[in-house]
């Protein structure tokens, strides 16, 4: 049977996400899907799923989750945790790197996000109805069968089929995290716009998160760079992508995230590489990164890399028994009697 959540309460910032909506750039529909993909897929990773199984994405705080139809069995994947209040009136943790199980009118109050992104992943996958081949929310566009705007209290999040027939639940000793240093990036394709000066400050200075984020991009503030002159801080629209970086007349960089746009008339001085580009998920205000460039050859090295790092991750996991679970399983194939006595009257 398939289960159900209710959304008790919306929160700030909580959307259905997978692995994107590509093809449809030539429409001006952006990619979206999730901010952080590796961490995306750890969260499906310790329920089973399929590594593209659309998730929530926890960027906010003050979630709260109901179970209408259960057993739904669910991860958390991130710096965040949970409470489970259920139905018998108990309560409990769900730790993050754990899989639990909720039953009928069980509640998850969900934590904040520590590092500003997170994720819950439920076994079977979240089953939004799909627009354009995603079920990630795009509240830009509207669309309708994915939710196109903010959860609302009574929101119905249907969920793949799962049968409770394996008592042990899943973990993972050690987290997945992002790799640490510099943020990498191919610069260009219009660092002509800029002075050599601009570039090497670009690449010197420690660049701080503003508060003007959300999952269309994010601006940094520094000294600002400066264009070759006036003109060139303004180019024909040209199409850009997640990890593009422009910088508008004020000399301020603006990364581009998932929901960005796919066209834009600011110069892009660089764009983050693949492999690094999740951690920008993470950048809350007034954190600070520096920025480094590197070679398409070493871009590709470093997608490799953390692709071989995410496995070696995964292989991590285990089953556990939660405490006061009893193994049917053990229990009865176990050989209870270990002799027989004839005992004469």
């Amino acid at each position: 049977m398939n289960g159900l959540i209710e959304i008790a309460q919306p929160g700030i910032g909580t959307t259905v996400q997978d692995s994107g909506r590509a093809g449809h750039r030539h429409h001006g529909m952006p990619l979206s899907g999730w901010l952080d993909g590796p961490l995306a897929r750890a969260a499906n990773a310790l329920l089973g799923n399929p590594s593209d199984a659309a998730v929530l994405e926890l960027r906010g705080t003050g979630t709260v989750l109901r179970v209408k139809a259960g057993p739904v069995r669910l991860a958390l994947a991130g710096r965040v945790g949970a409470t489970c209040l259920r139905g018998d009136g108990s309560r409990s943790t769900l730790p993050a790197w754990h899989s639990a199980t909720l039953r009928d009118s069980d509640q998850l109050l969900l934590s904040p996000a520590e590092s500003g992104c997170a994720y819950l992943a439920v076994a079977g996958g979240l089953l939004m109805e799909p627009q354009l081949g995603s079920r990630s929310s795009y509240w830009r566009a509207g669309l309708a069968g994915v939710l196109g705007r903010a959860f609302r209290p009574g929101d119905q999040l249907p969920c793949g089929a799962w049968h409770l027939t394996d008592p042990r639940e899943w973990r993972c000793r050690s987290p997945w995290t992002a790799s640490v240093g510099p943020v990498r990036v191919l610069l260009g394709p219009q660092q002509d716009h800029f002075t050599a000066d601009a570039i090497a400050q670009f690449l010197s200075q420690d660049w701080e998160a503003t508060a003007a984020q959300d999952r269309m991009g994010l601006r940094f503030k520094g000294e600002p760079l400066a264009h070759v002159n006036a003109a060139a801080a303004d180019i024909v629209s040209d199409g850009v992508t997640p990890g593009a970086i422009q910088v508008p007349a004020n000399g301020q960089p603006i990364v581009l995230l998932a929901d960005g746009q796919t066209v834009g008339g600011y110069p892009k001085i660089a764009t983050v590489i693949s492999a690094d580009l999740p951690r920008l998920a993470h950048q809350k205000p007034g954190t600070r990164v520096r920025f480094e460039t590197v070679n398409l050859e070493q871009a590709h090295r470093a997608l490799k890399d953390e692709r071989d790092r995410w496995q070696r991750w995964l292989s991590s996991r285990e089953t556990y028994l939660p405490p006061g679970t009893l193994d049917e399983t053990a229990l009865y194939t176990c050989n209870l009697i270990d002799g027989m006595q004839r005992a004469d009257p």
